[in-house]
This record gives C-alpha cells, sequence and structure tokens, in this order.
C-alpha cells in the first residue's frame, strides 16, 4: 500500500480548517491542521517535513507572509499555497518572490485547490528529476577511476557492460580498497537506472538496530528519540540502485528481513503500519570469505543465492601491477588540480618501488600514498618510505609463498615451525623496538637463544641492514677507484 502524502494546514479560522481538513482526507490525503504561524514553523524547524503546506496570509500575531518568511528559510525546498481573503497584487507578489508556488483567494473551488497542488507537485517532480541529473554528472567522473590496463580489468569492464542493462542483482567480491564501489557505481551508470538516485549503504558501520532503521526508516514515536518519521535508504532509493557494501557484516536478524524485502518488494518502516512499496536495484559487496561465511553461519545462504543472480570478483592490485603506473598517474593528476600544486613526474626508482610494493591496501593504499607524494614534493622522502614499507612487511611476513607441497611430512611439519617461529619472533622485535633483550623477554626464551634463531633465520634490526648496506656501498666505490 502506497504512503499517503501529507499535508498541514495553517490557518487561524477553526471553520476553514475543518473545511480543508475534511475536503483533503475524503481525497485520501493525511492532513494535520494548526492554527497559528508560530506553531508551524515550531514544528518544521523541528524537522517534520510534509508533502504539501496551505498557508492563511492573514491570521493574528504572526501573518503568513511573515511566516513564509521563516518557513523558506528553514527548508527552501517546502511546498507552500498560500491562501487568502484579499488578492492583492502586491501580497501575491511578495508570496511568490519569497518561494510560495501558488496563491489562492477565499472562497476558492476545489477544482482550483486540485490544480494548485497538481502544479507543487509537478515543480516536486521536477526538482527531483533535476537533483538525480546533478547527481549523474557528478558519477560521471567515478566512471574515469575504472582504468583498465591488466587483463583482468579488462574483462571485469566487459562484465559490467554485459551486467549493467540486465536489471537483477549483483554480488561484487574482493579485499578492502580494490575498488568494489567503483564497479557498483559503474553498473548504476551503465544502466536503465543511471538517472535515477544512486544510494550507499556501509553495513558495517552501524550497529543492527541502527542499520535496520537506516534501512528501512521509521515512524514517529517507533522508539525513544524518534521524534518525527524518517524515510529509510531503500526509500530514497526507490526506482533506482542500493549498494549494499560490507553485506557480510549485517546480523542474521537483518539479513533476514532483507531477504523478504528482496522477495516481496515492500516492507513497512519500524513502527509502522502500513507497507511501502519499492522498486529498487540491490548491488552488494564483501571483502570477507563468503563460503567459509556460509559454513559458519555468519551469513545466510538463502540471501547469498538470492543476491548472487550475477556476480564479479575484483582481483587485489597486486595480482595487476601493470596499472600501478597507470594509477599512479590518474592520482598524481587528480590531486595536484585538487591541492593547486604542479604535477612532479615520479623517478624511475621510485615507479619501480611502487611496482615492487605489494600494496595491502590496495588501490586506497595507493591513492594515499600519492596524495602525501603531491603534497610533501619529495620524491626522495617518498622512495624511502616505500622503501620501509617493503621491508616492514617483508618482516612481519617473511614467507609469502606455501611450503612446497613434495616435501614429506616431517619436512613439512618442520618447516611450518620454522615459519611459525621467524614470524613470532619478527613480531617481538617489533614490538620491542628491535630491543632484543626485551623481545626474549616477551617470547619467554633466553637472550643466547634469541641471538641464535635471529642467526638462524637472518633477522636483523632495520638499523644495521642500512649499516650493512651503506658498508658495502662504500666498499663498492672504494673498489671501483
Amino acid at each position: 500500500m502506497a504512503q499517503k502524502e501529507r499535508i498541514l494546514v495553517v490557518d487561524d479560522e477553526p471553520s476553514i480548517r475543518k473545511y480543508l481538513q475534511t475536503l483533503l482526507e475524503v481525497d485520501g490525503f493525511e492532513v494535520e491542521a494548526l492554527s497559528s504561524g508560530k506553531n508551524a514553523v515550531e514544528k518544521i524547524g523541528a524537522g517534520d517535513r510534509p508533502d504539501f503546506i496551505i498557508l492563511d496570509v492573514l491570521m493574528p500575531e504572526q501573518n503568513g507572509i511573515d511566516t513564509l518568511k521563516q518557513l523558506i528559510e528553514i527548508d527552501r525546498n517546502l511546498h507552500v499555497i498560500m491562501l487568502s481573503c484579499s488578492n492583492e497584487v502586491g501580497t501575491v507578489v511578495e508570496a511568490i518572490r519569497i518561494g510560495a508556488l501558488d496563491y489562492l483567494t477565499k472562497p476558492f473551488e476545489k477544482t482550483e485547490l486540485d490544480a494548485a497542488m497538481l502544479k507543487c507537485r509537478q515543480k516536486k517532480q521536477l526538482h527531483a528529476e533535476n537533483q538525480a541529473l546533478r547527481d549523474y554528472c557528478d558519477q560521471i567522473t567515478e566512471d574515469l577511476s575504472f582504468l583498465a590496463a591488466s587483463p583482468q580489468m579488462v574483462r571485469i569492464r566487459q562484465q559490467i557492460m554485459q551486467i549493467a542493462p540486465v536489471d537483477v542483482p549483483v554480488f561484487v567480491c574482493g579485499e578492502s580498497g580494490v575498488g568494489k564501489e567503483v564497479v557498483a557505481r559503474m553498473i548504476h551508470l551503465r544502466s536503465r537506472r543511471a538517472t535515477q538516485p544512486f544510494v550507499k549503504v556501509n553495513c558495517a558501520a552501524l550497529p543492527g538496530e541502527l542499520l535496520e532503521s537506516e534501512l528501512f526508516g521509521y515512524e514517529q514515536g517507533a522508539f525513544t528519540g524518534a521524534v518525527r518519521a524518517k524515510p529509510g535508504k531503500f526509500e530514497l532509493a526507490n526506482k533506482g540502485t542500493i549498494f549494499l557494501d560490507e553485506i557480510a557484516e549485517m546480523t542474521t536478524h537483518l539479513q533476514a528481513k532483507l531477504l523478504h524485502v528482496l522477495q516481496d518488494h515492500q516492507y513497512s518502516r519500524l513502527g509502522g503500519r502500513h507497507l511501502v512499496d519499492i522498486d529498487v536495484r540491490v548491488l552488494a559487496a564483501t571483502n570477507v570469505d563468503v563460503q567459509e561465511a556460509m559454513k559458519t553461519g555468519r551469513f545466510r545462504e538463502d540471501l547469498y543465492y538470492r543476491l548472487n543472480v550475477l556476480s564479479i570478483n575484483v582481483p587485489p592490485l597486486r595480482e595487476r601491477t601493470s596499472e600501478i603506473p597507470l594509477l599512479f598517474r590518474h592520482f598524481l593528476v587528480k590531486y595536484s588540480e585538487k591541492f593547486g600544486k604542479v604535477a612532479q613526474e615520479p623517478s624511475k626508482h621510485l615507479m619501480d618501488a611502487a611496482m615492487r610494493y605489494v600494496w595491502p591496501g590496495n588501490l586506497r593504499e595507493l591513492e594515499n600514498f600519492v596524495k602525501r607524494f603531491v603534497i610533501l614534493e619529495d620524491d626522495e622522502g617518498s622512495l624511502r618510505e616505500l622503501v620501509e614499507m617493503t621491508s616492514t612487511r617483508q618482516r612481519i611476513s617473511p614467507r609469502e609463498e606455501p611450503p612446497p607441497r613434495n616435501l614429506g611430512l616431517k619436512a613439512l611439519v618442520r618447516s611450518l615451525k620454522d615459519e611459525a617461529e621467524m614470524e613470532a619472533i619478527a613480531d617481538a622485535l617489533e614490538k620491542t623496538r628491535w630491543c632484543r633483550k626485551d623481545a626474549a623477554k616477551l617470547l619467554g626464551i633466553s637472550y643466547k637463544a634469541l641471538l641464535y634463531k635471529m642467526r638462524q633465520f637472518n633477522l636483523d634490526s632495520p638499523r644495521n641492514r642500512r649499516s650493512t648496506a651503506a658498508a658495502e656501498e662504500v666498499a663498492s666505490v672504494v673498489r671501483s677507484q
């Protein structure tokens, strides 16, 4: 059942209030009547937003023109129709100049009121279309961030072009920072809903109770603090696309409700008695292992199969290193323009270091690195930062590759034991800032045992490694002379 349009009538005459309330309620509107402009300003100031306001000009204490000024100051998008016993040109012009959409003279025919409300409704629709068009133009630039220089990303672009026009849910997987939102936005911009809203919801940012009210909205008095009704994200995305990011973080209770919404295309607000019909395309994304999440009961299988009509898996940046130079220059131009800087071409050494680094934070980490490069204008300092990041990454995860599977059982166990010991020692040294006595104490082993293990695993402090490297460089120069 569609939600009724709400009208606020403001008139000091009880008979007019009663007449308008009866007239409009017969037509299916939800009507509230107030006797003074001051009360109307307080109501709108508290956040209430009716679909229409019918406001009398001649009222004691505060007249309609002064009330209109205050209402428009609170929200310029209010749809106000003025009423008056007089049709003085000056008053009419003043009301329209301030922001009223129409002006009726008492007594008026019902057809005149219907025509005025139709005019308001058309202007409201026009405003919504203009806003959608502005949002669409703003989002076009997001497509430029989808730079496909690797075979994997070229295939994903082709997938998007095939998937976008087909109005079904899409499940986007990939590590944090790989660009799942860019993929979702591109699907929306290439779909038949492109001129309608694109609404993003981060399911990990809010606890379950707040997320439910954020998605589905609530009625006034639904819970403590609900002083006014609020539409949910699904209502705001109606006719458009909703992007549910980090959906695996949603509670199983909320997943069950979402499943029913996807099946029935309707729901009720928290505390509401009426059903809200929706027409929304759902795009979902997660950075967790969905199969594992379903095994542990963290993610509902029925919801996954409902959402996973089509899927896209975005690879991490370390699997598409050919794109790093292109992305580096894209972010370089973007932030040079934003911060009013002259774009400084990165040195070959810096770009080589960027290609070698694994970028665990993916595009987001690369973007932040380039942002710092633009602000600091220090190629050498940025290179040192990248080298230190690579060194730290190697100390924390000294062995990225799994042990060979053709080892015997004893050798395999020994290999895994050595790897676990090496990671524990490297972690303890990092935590104690490479104070070996403190690290030994933290590990519960003797100082001599720690030194033996460090030699065995070739672990050394960053300071010693730099000193050794410097000594080797000096020796090399001396030999060349």
